[in-house]
């Protein structure tokens, strides 16, 4: 009976201090000059900028921003890994500090405006491919 009783007391003791352990917060910060530009990270639809978005996994991330008016904006972004989440020291970062750490990326975009071409530069280009095309060239 004793014995059950110290069994119960130390498993709720060890389930307490699990709840109770930090971990990792990962968050990436995104903004783009002129804000409001749709964020799209790995296809995913995330919000107008500026916006902050959690994260499971470091790595390459694609980023997507899309605004009308200006040109869409594509890149392969690298995510790094901070020291304390890098094999071994992210078993204790993860699990057993005694505290929340946060791991904050943050990157900015320049937004390019986009080039309006006339109807008449447009026809001019597919007469000259449609040429071209007939030539064999």
């Amino acid at each position: 009976m004793i014995m059950e009783r110290r069994l119960q007391v130390i498993l709720s003791t060890l389930s307490l201090c699990c709840l109770l352990c930090g971990c990792v917060q990962r968050r990436m910060a995104i903004r783009s000059d002129p804000p409001g530009a749709l964020v799209m990270i790995d296809g995913e639809d995330v919000g107008y900028t500026p916006t902050s978005v959690d994260f499971t996994y470091y790595g390459t991330r694609e980023i997507r921003l899309i605004k009308p008016g200006f040109r869409t904006l594509t890149t392969m972004t690298e995510v790094p890994a901070p020291w304390y989440q890098k094999v071994p020291f992210d078993f204790f970062s993860d699990n057993l500090l005694p505290y929340q750490v946060t791991n904050r990326h943050n990157y900015s975009f320049q937004l390019s405006p986009q080039e309006v071409t006339s109807t008449e530069d447009l026809l001019k280009r597919a007469g000259q491919l449609r040429s071209e095309a007939q030539l064999g060239q």
